[in-house]
């Protein structure tokens, strides 16, 4: 069956490049200018995972911009959107297993780490993980050493995902690969002060004080005014 791809329009100086990542193919939208500056990886939410009854959805691409208008707003030389997989491009390999207990699988993760290779080309990188995306970049450091990452961020980030699940008392992600404690990489996670999504005391759980960053007037999707230090 050929992959199904849903074409969103993009910022205008960036370009829509799926790229083949072995298992998925992956939707990213890129802005690069320079062969040597770091790259900035944004990497995407779990999306439209569930629907308002949290029932699985059949399409788990996202139905906010907040992570592409973040993306779109850094003014650095290289810089990407990276969507999950089955986001936007529905391939034959996907199953709703993939955006549910298995979105944080070992094909998940080594997709992402090929994608990442793909774009990054050699490149320094910076992460930029939102909500579940933070848990991916984590995952990918974690796992990856051989990717060039000189730091990371997350937004509303899961940091842990068993913790997540267990505090609301949802099944756990069977499928998913764990991640006991973070990696020891120059890190910041920002927290909106009003998250019911990802609660801070969860965040607080894992992150050194000094990397946290509590932004007020903030939810788990909505980050007014924020300009996240990725230097």
């Amino acid at each position: 069956m050929a992959a199904c791809t849903t074409m969103i329009v993009g910022p205008y100086d960036f370009t829509y490049v799926p790229v083949d990542a072995g298992t998925f193919e992956i939707a990213t939208w890129q802005h690069l200018t320079n062969a040597s500056d770091p790259v900035h990886i944004y990497i995407e939410g779990d999306g439209y995972a569930f629907d308002r009854h949290g029932r699985p959805t059949r399409n788990p691409t996202p139905r906010t911009h907040f992570m592409r208008n973040l993306a779109s707003r850094d003014d650095a030389t290289n810089v990407i959107y990276m969507a999950r997989p089955c986001q936007y491009i529905r391939g034959p390999n996907c199953d709703v297993s993939d955006w549910t207990n298995g979105r944080f699988s070992n094909d998940v993760i080594k997709s992402m780490y090929t994608a990442v290779k793909t774009v990054a080309k050699g490149r320094p990188i910076v992460f930029i993980g939102y909500s579940g995306g933070g848990f991916v970049s984590g995952a990918l450091i974690k796992k990856y050493p051989d990717l060039n990452v000189k730091k990371w961020v997350t937004v509303a980030g899961v940091l842990n995902h068993a913790d997540w699940t267990e505090y609301f008392d949802d099944a756990p992600l069977n499928k998913s690969i764990t991640m006991n404690g973070l990696p020891h990489i120059d890190q910041l996670h920002y927290i909106a002060d009003g998250d019911t999504v990802v609660p801070n005391h969860l965040s607080r759980k894992w992150a050194h004080p000094s990397d946290i960053v509590v932004v007020p007037n903030a939810r788990h999707d909505s980050f007014p005014g924020l300009e996240p230090d990725l230097n």
